[in-house]
């Protein structure tokens, strides 16, 4: 697969003007949704802003979250004159857990500088000019779903974490309205955790509200032309996760010499001379962990709700 538009993501694009605009764009649209048109409660924010502004230079962040509202598509065609409408395509054609999710109040939503890359699914996003344009200047990585964790593009997500930039991704790796358990996660976010020259901080976060802010079925089975207004939102961010990769690398390859999982051929991780079959397990056991805390978010999350209630 082919990388699509990689110097529009760059920080010196244009001078970073359109990544600017874009952002503080697409920022205060949040502001506005978040803030202003929904009621949002945030357990914990000092973490996320703490990691986000201030975390130990060349240190990557790794946020993780689950995937709860749909996409929009009805501004596309109709705002396509204008910067701000342009970052309007962006939300309408993503979805929408992202950007709204950092637009509670008191987080740096409109500075590019700070804002998070974030992979975005590439039939979606990148699915001609226009979009891929917009959504690189948006800091979105496209990703092929069904891929592999080797596709070509998991090298941009890389590249991030090599300068110690922060990314988010949806480890789920679908939407889910649902207010059942966190499903098991895909291996893509193990996976650049454990390639990745620095070891990044990961960050769970949980949220619920979304998902009527943006449901799947609102009237006559379809989705709204806007995001709904008067919805609660929460949103439980946890603490971070460190994964002490020496330790469980060495576990990794003891425990990958038992497996009698059929080879895909991937390449070895050179950092830790890891074979296919240790890299299962690793990522099995990274992901297991970053989904229990997830799940105990989640479970948090409904208890400050029930309290409140």
């Amino acid at each position: 697969m082919v990388r699509k538009m990689e110097w529009a993501g760059r920080a010196t694009h244009l001078g970073g003007v359109p990544r600017a605009a874009t952002v503080a764009a697409a920022g205060a649209f949040a502001k506005v949704v978040t803030c202003l048109l929904n009621t949002t409660t945030v357990h914990n924010p000092e973490t996320l802003l703490r990691l986000v502004r201030s975390r130990p230079p060349g240190r990557p962040l790794l946020t993780v979250s689950n995937h709860m509202s749909t996409d929009l598509f009805n501004f596309y065609g109709i705002l396509n004159e204008w910067w701000f409408g342009f970052a309007l395509v962006w939300i309408a054609q993503s979805r929408l857990d992202d950007p709204l999710m950092w637009g509670f109040k008191g987080f740096p939503t409109m500075d590019a500088r700070l804002a998070r890359w974030v992979l975005a699914a590439e039939d979606i996003c990148f699915k001609n000019t226009v979009l891929s344009y917009f959504f690189r200047l948006g800091k979105c990585i496209p990703i092929t779903r069904g891929g592999g964790i080797y596709q070509d593009n998991m090298n941009d997500a890389l590249d991030i974490l090599s300068d110690g930039g922060w990314l988010h991704t949806f480890p789920e790796g679908k939407v889910s309205q649902g207010n059942g358990p966190i499903r098991r996660l895909k291996w893509g976010t193990a996976s650049l955790i454990a390639r990745a020259p620095i070891t990044p901080t990961v960050l769970p976060i949980v949220h619920c509200g979304f998902e009527k802010v943006m449901p799947e079925k609102f009237l006559f089975g379809r989705r709204p032309p806007l995001p709904v207004c008067g919805k609660k939102i929460q949103i439980v961010i946890g603490e971070p996760i460190e994964f002490d990769l020496q330790k469980l690398a060495q576990t990794a390859k003891t425990m990958g010499r038992n497996s009698l999982c059929q080879s895909k051929g991937w390449p070895t991780i050179p950092s830790h001379g890891l074979d296919e079959a240790a890299q299962r397990w690793l990522y099995t056991h990274i992901s297991e962990k970053i989904q229990t805390m997830m799940e105990k978010l989640r479970n948090l999350g409904a208890t400050i709700k029930n309290i409140k209630a």
